[in-house]
């Protein structure tokens, strides 16, 4: 690649649109780690790049990607530890007739990196450029611009190509506020029908510097901007539930259109266990807005454990997109993020841009781009307290899609199973504080039943090998669930043990050595709002490995599978 034959001279000559570059590239900075050349190739040959690199980081090797000439699509850069890792996006087959291609330039940006003893390799700063500009007279017309971030990030354009940008929950301001102390981050913030741009009238309804940055965010990058701040309206005596204060709080997500205009507005309804110094709005608020590219939906973090808004907007309203801002603590084996997240999605049909605040203190991580089918990119990082900006591609109007699963009668299947028989290995444990029904798997293939109340669980597995030294179980849950909330819940999950002692059976697990060759996992389910999850060990998703079929959740025989904790 760093020659001019055989690389430039296929872009140059041969006007191909796409190089694939199988590499096992040792990382060498300040100029010359993987994912921050493999994208100027990119941009300076004007080509699709798709560059897969060995993953070996005692040797420094690392970073793959899937390049455009405007930015990189999708790209892995890990250091510390040495799992693979499996990207999947869509590329413009022809990207020079793409609207979003470069145009031809005679300058270039290279590599900036604070002197630390000059030249020699850096991956973190401090330092912020409100701008900068760096040209030169160069003898050649091949120019490979490099741009690169604190922890080894890639500085695209990061909005080309995009209509729509999620920021999380609490992001801006952070947390652990009182009523008084987020009292000076919060703004008025009006109606979405009033018409409004920010960023050209930022004083029409007081004082909203926050409103006004993001308008001018989204109206100066013809970018959808959607953020969550804090609102507040005054209240008095009139009110019998105005506050003591006289006015109400509300954690608020807001959404501004590529003009800036302020195009929805929604106050979450289910706060968490410490939100005191927010108030939930007296009924839940449905809000959709319309785009271009799709019916969009809004709600908040706890919101979809909840009937309404979350189910609401997808059931009643058909919207094609929910936007998540979350504040999201995960919590094994059932809530982790980018676990529940991607069920929803797969479940409702629908596409989820879930953006999570990144607090690993606080077992915040995991945002994700899911489509029904499965996720098109996710994060789930405990390691770093770095972010991530996710870029994905989503069919605007997914249920149409060929690809999006059919819509499921998710008992219809159990009903209609004759009930397994049942082993003598059946005991209860504690998942999250709800008592679950267990039944042991003592060999390496056969079919399992366990009920619980009006709930039974169908299970025919395959195991490639029965360990000794792993335990899994079949568990059925149908009660109300009442920590940090209260919601009914129905579970069938098969789920891995941390020990061969059954009574640690429902602890929280992330890893596994057993490989299932299949499994099908069913659920005499009472309501049709189902959301199937599968995750490997690693906590890592299983996007396109299982199928939903017309009954149960499949996954069989599929090359390169890895070790499973848990289906549900």
């Amino acid at each position: 690649m760093l020659y001019h034959d055989p690389a430039v001279v296929m872009a140059s000559r041969f006007q191909i649109n796409t190089i694939l570059f199988l590499t096992a590239w040792v990382n060498t900075l300040p100029l010359l780690s993987a994912a921050q050349f493999y994208l100027v190739q990119a941009l300076g040959m004007g080509v699709n790049f798709l560059s897969a690199n060995t993953h070996n980081s005692t040797l420094d090797m690392t970073g793959s990607g899937i390049y455009a000439p405007d930015s990189p699509r999708a790209y892995y850069y890990n250091t510390e530890m040495d799992n693979g890792h499996l990207l999947v996006t869509e590329l413009s087959s022809h990207p020079h007739l793409s609207s979003d291609y470069p145009v031809a330039v005679n300058w270039t940006l290279s590599a900036i990196f604070p002197c630390s003893t000059c030249g020699q390799p850096v991956e973190t700063v401090q330092t912020k450029f409100e701008m900068f500009s760096l040209s030169g007279i160069f003898g050649i017309s091949y120019i490979f611009p490099e741009v690169l971030y604190s922890g080894v990030q890639l500085a695209p354009g990061e909005f080309k190509g995009a209509h729509i940008i999620v920021t999380p929950e609490d992001g801006i301001y952070g947390w652990r506020f009182t009523r008084e102390s987020i009292y000076p981050y919060l703004e008025n913030i009006p109606d979405p029908v009033v018409n409004w741009i920010p960023c050209t009238d930022p004083s029409r309804f007081g004082p909203a510097p926050v409103q006004e940055r993001l308008s001018c965010m989204a109206r100066n990058n013809s970018i959808y901007v959607v953020a969550n701040i804090g609102d507040k309206k005054p209240c008095d005596s009139s009110d019998p539930s105005c506050p003591r204060d006289g006015r109400y709080q509300y954690n608020t997500d807001v959404v501004f259109d590529a003009q800036g205009k302020l195009v929805a507005r929604y106050h979450k309804y289910n706060l968490f266990l410490g939100e005191d110094q927010f108030n939930y709005p007296k009924e839940p608020e449905a809000v959709t807005f319309e785009t271009p590219f799709g019916k969009f939906g809004i709600f908040t973090c706890f919101d979809i454990l909840f009937y309404e808004p979350a189910v609401v907007l997808v059931s009643k309203m058909q919207v094609d997109t929910v936007l998540f801002p979350t504040a999201w603590m995960n919590v094994l084996p059932f809530l982790t993020a980018i676990e529940f997240h991607s069920a929803w999605a797969m479940g409702m049909r629908v596409n989820v841009l879930a953006a999570n605040t990144h607090n690993t203190s606080m077992e915040m991580t995991g945002s994700g781009i899911y489509a029904p089918a499965g996720a098109r990119t996710y994060s789930y990082n405990k390691k770093t307290e770095d972010g991530h900006l996710l870029i994905a591609e989503l069919d605007a109007h997914p249920r149409l899609s060929p690809v999006s699963p059919p819509a499921v009668s998710w008992n219809s299947y159990a009903l209609s199973v004759e009930r397994f028989s049942q082993n003598d290995h059946e005991f209860t444990g504690i998942i999250f504080e709800d008592l679950f029904t267990f039944t042991e798997l003592t060999k390496p293939g056969e079919n399992l039943t366990v009920c619980q109340k009006n709930l039974c669980c169908h299970l025919s597995y395959k195991m490639a090998e029965k360990r000794d030294d792993e335990v899994y179980v079949l568990g059925a849950f149908d009660g109300l669930h009442v920590i940090e909330g209260q919601y009914y819940l129905q579970i069938c999950t098969l789920l891995k043990c941390p020990s061969t002692n059954l009574s640690t059976c429902g602890q929280p697990v992330e890893t596994a050595q057993t490989k299932f060759e299949m499994f099908s996992l069913s659920g005499t389910f009472g309501t049709s709002y189902v959301f199937p999850e599968v995750l490997y060990s690693g906590v890592q998703l299983a996007p396109g490995e299982f199928k939903v079929m017309g009954h149960p959740c499949d996954l069989s025989d599929i090359s390169g599978q890895k070790p499973t904790t848990r289906a549900t």
